[in-house]
């Protein structure tokens, strides 16, 4: 393989993996707690009770869909939860 091949695969397989840990709820950092109720519309980060897959929420602040915080911001944040919400 020529070097640009090879560093064009390096890259490649370093987003992949960068990528899918932001999105991936079971490799999520030890560093972040789910916070539910506070996700805008289709920015969520992993399926809810209504839709099936990140980025598919329907509404602003939807109670089952969340995002990845850092540790201990949930709490601070207006209608922010640490467990899915009606």
């Amino acid at each position: 393989m020529k070097k640009s091949n090879l560093a064009l695969a390096a890259t490649v397989s370093t987003l992949i993996t960068v990528g899918g840990s932001l999105v991936s709820a079971p490799a999520m950092a030890a560093s972040k707690e789910k916070c539910y109720g506070i996700a805008l519309a289709g920015q969520n980060d992993c399926a809810t009770n209504t839709s099936s897959c990140a980025g598919t929420s329907t509404v602003d602040n939807q109670g089952d869909a969340f995002i990845a915080v850092p540790k201990g911001l949930c709490g601070k944040i207006t209608g922010g939860s640490l467990t899915p919400t009606a």
